[in-house]
């Protein structure tokens, strides 16, 4: 679906777990986790009907290195550059599975072609969880962070239930009219946002450990 003008949201809706995928389609084409490769015949649908290819993919960005997120990274090849944290980067794979990212995501703004961001780093699901706002269009990507009245579990391991609640209440600061997270549906608009934030606030953080979703 186009969520708006050079942004474009391949929604997983179907069983087994994958990831929602993200395309932003300027000078530089960037691709938003690209979820499991055995399910990556969605994106690529998605991509055709777009008139690309992964060969026309100049980034992938990856909010955080669970597989439902980044095993497709695999079928990406030079030019295409890979983005992710480098703790998170350690943490899930310490050189044995993937290439070292091309571009590491710490805190601060990221400029990828005519595009900058802001990387924000997000742990609690994972030790180096990132969020990713592109300010021009008030959009936040959220990754498992946080979701539509749900958040991110913390049970898994480098999780952490008090950083994740840190990082909810971090972003939750941020100019947004688009959350855009990894699971889920999308949220728009700033009121619709902000009560999200709020019910998440007043309900999951009375809870002790998170061990029931993504």
């Amino acid at each position: 679906m186009e969520v708006f003008q050079g942004l474009h949201a391949f929604i997983w809706q179907s069983y087994p777990q994958n990831c929602n995928t993200y395309f932003i389609d300027g000078n530089k084409k960037i691709l938003i986790d690209p979820g499991f490769a055995q399910l990556f015949s969605h994106v690529e649908t998605e991509l055709a009907d777009l008139n690309m290819t992964v060969d026309n993919i100049d980034v992938v960005m990856a909010t955080h290195g669970h597989p439902d997120h980044v095993d497709a990274w695999g079928l990406f090849h030079k030019p295409t550059l890979f983005a992710m944290n480098d703790e998170e980067y350690e943490f899930v794979d310490g050189g044995h599975y993937f290439d070292k990212p091309d571009i590491l995501l710490g805190d601060g703004e990221l400029a990828i072609g005519d595009q900058m961001f802001q990387v924000i780093v997000t742990p609690g699901h994972s030790p180096g969880s990132v969020c990713l706002y592109w300010p021009a269009a008030k959009a936040l990507f959220s990754g498992d962070l946080i979701f539509n009245r749900n958040i991110g579990r913390s049970d898994l391991m480098g999780g952490d239930f008090e950083l994740l609640k840190e990082s909810i209440k971090k972003i939750a600061r941020i100019d947004c009219e688009y959350l855009l997270p990894g699971h889920g549906d999308i949220l728009i608009g700033k009121e619709v946002i902000k009560a999200n934030f709020e019910m998440v606030e007043d309900f999951w953080f009375n809870q002790k450990k998170l061990s029931f979703f993504r």
